[in-house]
């Protein structure tokens, strides 16, 4: 016969049974009571319950449910164990609770990590994450490598690398072992202005203690971005008196020269020493832009070190098929279109002081140009006025503050892309009213002439283009007759040489994107947004020339096409 279920009402269920029981066992360790064990840590004797002990500390469970030696006995020592530490332990597994203080907590995690005892561990480790400071990151980075806890290492590294400046001045950081300085000079994450602070902190590194140190700046030098410092200061450091007598330093600084004096051969010239540390490359913008709204006002900002975007500013209107370009640390927001009025109006953005100014306006109403700087001058190019399409080209004088026509292109461009390169400026693509252009045209400032360059392999209106050492990339787009409402979208992208003046094809991006956002920041070109036949995309994705590889990176606030893409050094 089966045993009936007993009914919910017969059932008793003490609900402080736990806490009775654990604060009578507290009593019994507190009076010496029914204890089996005695831990042993250097000269302190702590009697204990082994069940207790089993059933809060996985090491404890192992050592006295298992065949060891440890098992049977009445007394087990632990070596390495601070015996106030164990003991403030052995009271957290009747209690539950214990003090953290600044004074205990290394040697109470120490011990923690090796009862393991994941619940103190963790507690240890969010309260030395709340006391990272510049004069500690250091010594708790290398102490949570050495216990093994890897969120607060990653913490502390995190905070190192973001308050290196601070950390440089420190006790800690003189200190530092050879092995550890090598590690933080390898990083593409400290948060520096410039690679002349790294070399300036390596060398006040190792006057701190010259001689036991001098034998190690070779190694150490190996590591520091020595082609991205100004000319000037590589020539000062050839005489400094720690390198000066130093082959293998002498031969990088002359590396570093190279690649000043040498600019035609840096694609022949990349290292590990030529990739610029994340926060030294600047900020990218993406402003505006077509999205689900039919016009994105916003602007948003990327920062390569953290890979996040947020929004930072708002256009004053909505503007469409625009152009953007930097000068002098400014975006200049020049023309496009609201709704259906074509604009020639021009507005500047301060990232700094997060201000805008209304700029003298273009002769011509344009939407669909392009925008470039070259040589000081801002060039405002083709486009549409709202009834055909332009060929002309207008130039503006920041030191005049005005507007002048220079000469035209060959071919009338709408949606075209605009790059310098060399000391040119090239106009890609576009369109001319009949279809999606091939042709590709370059001007020269100093004698005013457009003259014609190879075309691309394929038809691209709404092309990116951007430069990188000596090459011009163009990216995406689409390609359809003017009368054709179906557009075929591109992921391709394609290389120019201006030596052999010839294109090459290059890996393809991970999809289609038309009126593509595209700029170069740090080594690696960055394709943003465009539209992919169905939705405005919000995605991001980094081309390295070096790999020929193209890698996800973190998406766009908001999703939008034709945003225009730049780099401004902040």
């Amino acid at each position: 016969m089966e045993p009936c279920a007993c009914p919910e009402e017969s059932l008793f269920t003490a609900l402080s049974h736990a806490d009775v029981t654990f604060r009578k066992m507290e009593g019994y360790l507190r009076s010496r009571q029914l204890c089996d064990v005695i831990l042993v840590a250097g000269e302190r004797r702590i009697p204990a319950h082994r069940l207790v002990l089993s059933s809060v500390s996985d090491y404890f469970a192992a050592m006295f449910t298992s065949d060891v030696r440890e098992a049977k006995q009445d007394e087990v020592k632990l070596e390495g164990v601070d015996p106030d530490a164990l003991w403030v332990l052995v009271q957290y597994a009747y209690t539950g609770r214990l003090e953290l203080r600044e004074d205990t907590i290394e040697s109470l995690l120490s011990a923690s990590c090796l009862l393991q005892l994941s619940s103190v561990v963790q507690a240890c480790c969010s309260f030395l994450m709340k006391q990272l400071h510049p004069s500690n990151c250091l010594g708790i980075r290398s102490y949570a490598d050495a216990q093994g806890c890897h969120d607060l290492h990653r913490a502390a590294h995190n905070y190192t690398m973001e308050h290196f400046l601070d950390v440089v001045g420190g006790q800690e950081f003189l200190l530092l072992p050879v092995e550890e300085m090598a590690r933080l000079l390898t990083s593409d994450d400290i948060n520096v202005p410039d690679e002349e602070t790294v070399v300036n902190s390596l060398l006040t590194w190792v006057r701190h203690d010259a001689s036991g140190r001098q034998r190690h700046l070779p190694s150490l030098l190996a590591h520091v971005r020595l082609p991205l410092l100004q000319p000037q200061f590589l020539a000062d450091l050839e005489s400094n008196p720690l390198l000066r007598d130093s082959v293998e330093c002498q031969r990088l600084l002359m590396e570093g020269m190279k690649y000043h004096l040498l600019p035609q051969r840096r694609p022949l010239l990349q290292s590990s020493r030529t990739r610029p540390r994340k926060a030294t490359v600047g900020a990218m913008f993406a402003v505006g832009g077509m999205d689900a709204t039919k016009g994105a006002t916003s602007i948003e900002q990327y920062c390569l070190r953290r890979n996040t975007w947020r929004q930072v500013a708002t256009m004053s209107g909505r503007r469409l098929q625009f152009g953007v370009a930097v000068l002098d640390g400014r975006l200049y927001v020049v023309g496009g279109r609201d709704g259906l009025k074509t604009l020639n109006t021009v507005e500047c953005y301060n990232p700094h002081s997060k201000t805008w100014s209304v700029m003298p306006p273009m002769s011509t109403h344009r939407h669909g140009l392009g925008v470039a700087v070259l040589e000081g001058p801002m060039y405002a190019i083709g486009g549409h006025d709202g009834w055909s399409y332009l060929s002309t080209v207008e130039r503006w004088d920041p030191q005049a503050r005005q507007w002048s026509f220079v000469a035209s292109m060959s071919t009338p461009r709408s949606t075209v892309g605009v790059a310098v390169l060399n000391g040119k400026l090239y106009a890609v693509g576009g369109r001319d009213g009949s279809s999606c252009l091939r042709s590709v045209e370059c001007f020269d400032p100093h004698t005013n002439r457009w003259t014609s360059c190879a075309p691309m392999a394929k038809r691209r209106g709404g092309v990116g283009v951007a430069t990188w050492h000596g090459f011009l990339y163009a990216i995406g787009g689409h390609d359809a007759p003017a009368s054709s409402l179906a557009s075929r979208l591109s992921d391709c992208v394609e290389r120019y040489d201006p030596q052999t003046d010839m294109w090459t094809a290059v890996a393809p991006m991970s999809i289609s994107r038309d009126a593509v956002g595209v700029c170069l920041l740090g080594d690696r070109l960055f394709a943003v947004g465009g539209y992919d036949g169905q939705v405005y995309l919000n995605t991001v994705e980094a081309y390295d020339p070096q790999t020929n590889e193209w890698t996800q990176v973190a998406p766009l606030c908001l999703g939008r096409a034709g945003a225009c893409v730049v780099t401004v050094r902040l």
